[in-house]
């Protein structure tokens, strides 16, 4: 078997040790998974979303809030609508500022950049978030220990994209420097704060370093050590953590994973030279990064050179089996959330009939207080949760005789179903070529006969095979491939 290994479109076609095509499907220990599309959770924004975050209530009930724009909202889940909960006269954010979410006890804190103070909404009690008053603006915002932490900050009407300004203890809403341990620390000679990540110990990403916050008290409040120097963050929208242990983040030489002590390269001779061609330079404002716990993976979220202006690739990176894998279908914005889980009788909210749903009704969303991966799609959010994406692997380039043509006859894909009484959709075709700097030619898609067996015949030196599936499936492992080397001439 031609097992489909790591997707590598970094290296050469020949001589690569996984698969040159993994397209709409979720890496694995072995093979590949199915990739589910958007399906929407909720009703339209006024704008494409640009924040989602969730948090259950003391009584276990969960809230989902999500930003545009203009407006922050709050789901409704008796009838899908976007509430506005936005403070009188809504918001305008910058054209590369997305919000960011905390919560610090009942407060839920939010931060949209350098146009708007930090604004505050009371989980139990407040029907609309409002500005804090004294607070700065920020683009980023973590909790660490018993302190909100803000970077990139306006107040006083003058921005300063190299500071940290930290709440007083245990009070996210007094910011008045001196009163309560509250302060302001620069972290100089490292560029812009790119991101602020919380825990018992902060990490600050700069352009050029990444710090450490480690509370001592006062009056130094937090020491701030750089651990890492000439190396940073470049774009602010490209990090997702979990925890202070793993930093996901994208810098000026590719992917990097930071353990709390040092960055590790995890896109390197994979994935680093792909994006930087593939990514859109002029709409990196666009950028955005989640993860989906389910999965164990890592989105990237970005505008290709062949986009009309909204993201239409995901790259996907599982931390727990360090693969990659390209998704590409419409969306806005990535994000996470938790789903609040409904009731037979609530589904009537959600469509008219079963048959109409955009999901099955064994989907997570319907479970209840467990985190999945959403974005935005159409200003909605979405989980994905719908239909799996038409999927497409292609093999690395092989040859079935060393330095002599061969003739492949039969391929036999070995991909698993689900459920054996719904079978995917399978097509296989082939390229071939005889030499390297020859273009690679498909036979036509051949689709699996009564032996489950696609019958081929392709003629060449180096051969690719090509799997095509629509309909879901479970593991996409790899080919078998039946052929022969011709004669010598």
């Amino acid at each position: 078997m031609i097992e489909f290994g790591e997707w590598l479109p970094d290296q050469s076609d020949l001589g690569n040790g996984g698969v040159l095509e993994a397209k709409n499907v979720l890496p694995g220990i072995r093979g590949y998974k199915p990739m589910q599309s958007p399906a929407a959770l909720s009703n339209a924004a006024d704008n494409y979303i640009r924040g989602i975050f969730s948090t259950r209530k003391q009584d276990r009930t969960v809230s989902i809030f999500a930003g545009d724009s203009s407006k922050i909202y709050k789901f409704n889940a008796g009838n899908s609508n976007l509430d506005n909960v936005s403070t009188s006269g809504n918001y305008s954010l910058g054209t590369r500022d997305i919000w960011k979410f905390v919560k610090f006890g009942d407060s839920i804190i939010a931060a949209s950049g350098h146009n708007q103070a930090l604004q505050e909404f009371n989980a139990e009690s407040s029907s609309n978030f409002d500005p804090i008053s004294g607070a700065p603006a920020a683009k980023h915002i973590a909790v660490v220990r018993d302190f909100v932490v803000t970077g990139n900050v306006k107040y006083s009407g003058n921005t300063h994209s190299d500071r940290i300004y930290f709440s007083a203890l245990n009070d996210p809403t007094d910011w008045t420097i001196g009163t309560n341990q509250t302060d302001i620390q620069t972290i100089p000679d490292a560029g812009h704060i790119t991101a602020v990540v919380g825990g018992q110990y902060g990490i600050v990403l700069l352009e050029r370093a990444i710090a450490r916050l480690e509370y001592v008290g006062s009056p130094i409040i937090f020491s701030v050590e750089k651990i890492e120097t000439n190396h940073g963050c470049e774009l602010a929208n490209s990090v997702a953590a979990l925890g202070t242990y793993a930093i996901f983040y994208y810098s000026p030489d590719g992917f990097f994973m930071f353990d709390g002590n040092r960055s590790i390269p995890i896109g390197a001779e994979k994935v680093d030279q792909f994006f930087q061609d593939d990514l859109n330079p002029a709409l990196t404002d666009r950028l955005s990064c989640a993860i989906d716990p389910r999965n164990q993976v890592v989105m990237w979220s970005y505008a290709s050179n062949s986009s009309n202006g909204d993201p239409d690739r995901m790259l996907a990176y599982n931390y727990a089996v360090q693969k990659w894998s390209l998704i590409e279908t419409a969306h806005e914005f990535v994000g996470q959330t938790l789903v609040p889980g409904t009731t037979l009788e609530g589904l009537d909210n959600i469509s008219s009939s079963i048959d109409s749903l955009e999901t099955t009704l064994d989907s997570p969303i319907y479970e209840g207080e467990s985190f999945i991966l959403a974005c935005s799609k159409d200003k909605k959010i979405a989980t994905f949760t719908g239909s799996t994406l038409n999927a497409s692997i292609t093999s690395r380039e092989f040859e079935i005789a060393p330095l002599r043509s061969s003739l492949i006859n039969n391929v036999t894909p070995y991909i698993t179903s689900k459920n054996p009484a719904v079978q995917p959709t399978v097509s296989l075709s082939v390229g071939s070529r005889q030499k390297q700097v020859d273009d690679v030619s498909f036979t036509s898609a051949s689709t699996l006969n009564a032996d489950n067996v696609c019958n081929v015949r392709a003629q060449g030196r180096y051969h690719r095979v090509k799997l095509d599936t629509t309909g879901d499936f479970r593991y996409a492992l790899g080919v078998d491939v039946e052929g022969q080397a011709l004669g010598r001439r």
